[in-house]
């Protein structure tokens, strides 16, 4: 069992700022970090931000905005998201080193997430969008890209997250999106593991939304979630 906040990111993806709030509100004692994706980015912008972060107690806000533009642009919109504050940024790893490189020297006081393949990809999808190799290779490339251009952190499924830290090294923070407690639905999520096996195997902070978020009651499963953890690689 954790002791404190558990190395979980809750993902908002709540159609309304009032239950996004509310998701927020109920897990924050038992997650070290609250994530607004697009869909309520874009919807309410810094409002998100600032109405996540004070329900949730104050906790690590992971701004889940996987830009993908030319690198003037992305530097640009980096800079624009810099009031709010955010302990996490992502970009997509595939927009190349020059990009990633934007986001990093736009955002010195934000990690910087390169995203190496998205979970709900599997290696057939791959395939048909031209990404040679099985998910692995692909990760492990994208991976590597994104570290020597800056990135403090990656985003991998949590099957590849072992292959990926011992790729990177110890220093660099392992994202794992596709975390599903057993037993519970996978969605649309393809490539997918139990929390505990994927901080054994290197991660150090777990993305979870509907397990969490769509349960009767946010906060017991948060809580139910933070108590199966093992300890953290390191904290959060």
């Amino acid at each position: 069992m954790t002791s404190g906040p558990a190395p979980v990111a809750v993902a908002l993806d709540a159609p309304d700022l009032a239950t996004a709030a509310a998701w927020a509100q109920a897990a924050g004692p038992w997650v070290s970090t609250v994530k607004v994706g697009l869909e309520l980015y874009l919807r309410h912008g810094a409002d998100a931000v600032h109405r996540c972060r004070e329900a949730s107690g104050g906790r690590r806000v992971f701004l889940d905005l996987k830009l993908h533009d030319i690198p003037n642009t992305v530097a640009g919109a980096a800079r624009a998201v810099a009031d709010l504050r955010p302990d996490i940024l992502t970009v997509h790893a595939s927009g190349g080193p020059a990009m990633v490189r934007a986001a990093v020297d736009a955002l010195p006081g934000t990690l910087v997430a390169g995203v190496t393949v998205l979970t709900s990809l599997s290696a057939a999808d791959l395939a048909r969008i031209g990404l040679a190799g099985p998910p692995l290779d692909a990760v492990r490339r994208l991976a590597v890209l994104a570290v020597s251009a800056g990135a403090g952190a990656l985003v991998c499924s949590p099957q590849e997250v072992a292959l990926v830290r011992a790729e990177v090294g110890p220093d660099v923070v392992l994202i794992t999106p596709g975390v599903r407690p057993a037993g519970a639905a996978t969605g649309d999520q393809a490539r997918v593991a139990t929390p505990a096996q994927a901080l054994a195997d290197g991660a150090d902070l777990l993305v979870v939304g509907r397990p969490i978020t769509g349960a009767a009651d946010p906060g017991a499963a948060a809580r139910a979630l933070a108590g199966t953890l093992p300890p953290a690689r390191r904290s959060q």
